[in-house]
């Protein structure tokens, strides 16, 4: 079982990667609309905020001012985000409580 330091860190990792991948995802999804080319899809934007990249996803949506009036969509990325830290707090909770 690795200790406290370990799996913080590892946590970081996985979130900082994932959140610049999903930033990345946004800010060329953003670049495509306004150049009428091929979008990325919304599944794929959301499943990557779902695997931990929502913070780099917010982050997007707020300097980008991408995916912020869709409500559909922001709905699907709030949903994303609970359902995100309820499985992070119930890792957490199964890892303390071994």
């Amino acid at each position: 079982m690795p200790d406290l330091a370990s799996l913080l860190t590892g946590l970081a990792a996985l979130y900082g990667g994932a959140s610049s991948i999903t930033y990345v995802l946004y800010t060329l999804d953003k670049s495509a609309a306004i150049a009428q080319r091929r979008r990325i899809a919304e599944r794929t934007l959301l499943l990557w905020g779902l695997c931990g990249g929502w913070p780099g996803a917010w982050l997007a949506q707020q300097t980008l001012r991408h995916k912020t009036r869709k409500l559909p969509f922001l709905l699907l990325f709030w949903l994303s985000v609970m359902l995100n830290l309820a499985l992070l707090t119930g890792c957490m909770r199964f890892y303390f409580t071994r």
